[in-house]
């Protein structure tokens, strides 16, 4: 499946596909689990240990012709890969022309030292650590972003970002649309 944004505005983009999901256990001196088949991505190290499953993946997205308003540059701070994959999908089905993903803050901190995005997405809670840092890095530059969380409206976040706007996972496409118009 290719990230041809103008064959897939307009209409519903279908994609079912399966794929195969090996894991060799964790701790044990192997690579963990691989993941082959979204979007030709392999991902590496989830899952329990020790199994082979066959995974059916029924993919729905709703692409609309929105690029009109829509940032051309989106950094992705996140660490999970398959909620990473998915905005990255969504994004590129609005019309955004360019999305990178970092899965921690010092990746983050690199990647807008190299580009400035338009517009960033931060997952509050990363693994081992929080997305305040690059939060306080992009208000510095002036650069617009949001705080993505699976903890609703209940997390706390330091008095300097409580005022910034939060998507939710799991976020809806239209929410996330309306954050990134904006903007």
């Amino acid at each position: 499946m290719a990230h041809n944004n103008e064959a897939r505005r307009g209409y519903m983009f279908t994609c079912e596909q399966t794929v195969e999901l090996r894991c060799d256990g964790f701790g044990s001196g192997t690579d963990g689990c691989a993941f082959t088949g979204v979007s030709g991505r392999h991902f590496r190290g989830f899952g329990p240990g020790n199994w082979k499953r066959t995974v059916n993946l029924g993919l729905a997205i709703t692409m609309e012709s929105v690029a009109d308003g829509m940032p051309n540059d989106v950094l992705i701070v996140e660490d999970d890969p398959i909620i990473a994959l998915d905005f990255e999908d969504t994004l590129l089905g609005f019309g955004v022309k360019t999305v990178r993903t970092a899965q921690t803050v010092a990746r983050a901190l690199a990647m807008i030292a190299e580009r400035w995005p338009d517009f960033a997405l931060l997952d509050v809670g990363l693994t081992r650590e929080k997305s305040f840092a690059v939060a306080e890095q992009l208000d510095g530059l002036k650069i617009p972003y949001a705080f993505v969380t699976g903890y609703g409206a209940d997390v706390r976040l330091p008095a300097a970002f409580t005022d910034k706007p939060r998507l939710t996972k799991p976020y809806s496409t239209e929410a996330l649309l309306v954050l990134l118009k904006r903007r």
